[in-house]
């Protein structure tokens, strides 16, 4: 398969799904995917961010190489919401080296308090936040503050990822 002529031709849940099977828990083809990905091209980067999270949801170790070029990803201005959305997502279901949590958490609390950022990107962010600092009390007070700050003013799929963490 041809990753990058698939992700051209167009943008389907089918076409990712492809990709993800194609990729499987293949370190190689998946370098391939990572490769379109961070190339630059902005249609090609928002394509290929939907099947790099799948991967990595079903091969966590996959996306591992890639964390600290991803998180430099999310400093970026120009970033596509879908870029942002999946790897907030993808971000839920990896185990974080120690070393990335304090930037991780400081990304997605950011994405998190920022109300103008989509709903999809808030709510991720919310629980890849609340996995670090879960461990750590502080954090998990700064966040419920920040939480509670939107809380009236959110959406229902906020709201329900907010309880969560309030409890």
């Amino acid at each position: 398969m041809d990753i990058r002529q698939v992700l051209m031709s167009g943008h389907s849940k089918q076409r990712t799904m492809a990709i993800v099977e194609f990729i499987g828990d293949d370190p190689k083809r998946f370098a391939e995917l990572m490769k379109l990905f961070f190339a630059g091209d902005y249609r090609l980067t928002q394509r290929a961010a939907w099947p790099m999270s799948y991967c990595a949801e079903l091969h966590p170790k996959l996306i591992l190489p890639y964390l600290l070029k991803l998180l430099a990803c999310l400093d970026r201005e120009d970033l596509h919401v879908a870029v942002k959305r999946n790897v907030m997502r993808l971000l839920q279901y990896i185990e974080i080296p120690k070393r990335m949590t304090g930037k991780v958490y400081a990304h997605a609390v950011d994405l998190l308090d920022n109300a103008d950022e989509p709903i999809a990107v808030r709510a991720f962010a919310m629980t890849v936040a609340a996995r670090i600092a879960k461990s750590e009390p502080d954090l998990m007070n700064e966040l419920r503050l920040i939480v509670k700050k939107h809380l009236p003013h959110s959406t229902a799929a906020f709201q329900v990822r907010a309880r969560e963490i309030l409890r």
